[in-house]
């Protein structure tokens, strides 16, 4: 498909800057939501040096749901259109906390599922009007499955992903596509702290991912592939057995 205007959101993610950097390559126009207007100006800079066309820069803490609508609305006033919006914000919550915690659960979900939908409302109804476009959001394989070391965290990605399906439906008549990438393993600032393996990915691989998911209009994308065939199987163990494993 084509992509010239590009809104991204959580754009100082290790994945949303890859990302725009294989799209600056190809000319396109940037619109970058964060809550880091440094490190946002800083990436500007970066992108235009790299061939984007454009690239403007606004703040956006995504935990304000009031501040969503005018924040895209932003974005669509200089674009006249928007053909892709991807977001890609979220945190790793600490499981431990959150399963003794509500308040730092209610977080977590306001953080990795919330703030997605709310984006997604304001989005998927200005996409149906101009009848055009691609929404594409960074979910995760762990919400494939609900595993007891974080499945805080795979039940808000779940729950993205279910609501991503549904919308998807929705906005088929309208021109409008919807694609879910799910990472694995992914070695940035935000799994810094975890031992790294085989499995790990880099989030440039990830935006190659995001790149040919969206050109080829995919549903589903799993970053990198062989996390389909691996969640696959995850998904087939019997919940008798699976409740046993402590991963």
């Amino acid at each position: 498909m084509d992509v010239k205007n590009i809104l991204i959101i959580g754009a100082n993610s290790a994945i949303a800057k890859a990302t725009a950097r294989l799209y600056a390559q190809e000319n396109c126009r940037l619109f970058l939501l964060g809550r880091d207007t440094a490190a946002l100006a800083q990436q500007q800079q970066d992108l235009l040096i790299r061939g984007a066309s454009e690239v403007n820069i606004a703040p956006l803490d995504v935990t304000h749901f009031a501040l969503h609508e005018a924040a895209i609305d932003q974005a669509l006033d200089l674009f006249g259109q928007i053909d892709l919006a991807l977001i890609c914000h979220g945190s790793l919550p600490d499981q431990i906390r959150c399963q003794d915690d509500f308040d730092a659960a209610l977080e977590a979900f306001n953080i990795n599922a919330l703030s997605v939908i709310s984006l997604l409302t304001h989005l998927s109804a200005r996409m149906m009007a101009q009848r055009h476009g691609c929404l594409a959001v960074i979910t995760s394989v762990a919400g494939d499955r609900g595993r007891q070391s974080n499945y805080v965290y795979g039940a808000a990605k779940g729950m993205v992903s279910r609501y991503l399906q549904g919308l998807r439906g929705r906005l088929f008549p309208h021109n409008v596509h919807v694609v879910d990438i799910r990472p694995g393993f992914v070695d940035t600032p935000m799994t810094a702290h975890l031992p790294k393996g085989a499995l790990w990915a880099s989030p440039e691989q990830i935006a190659q991912a995001v790149v040919n998911g969206v050109a080829k209009r995919r549903h589903t994308v799993y970053a990198p592939a062989f996390w389909r065939f691996i969640m696959l199987i995850v998904r087939c163990i019997p919940e008798f057995m699976f409740k046993r494993l402590k991963f």
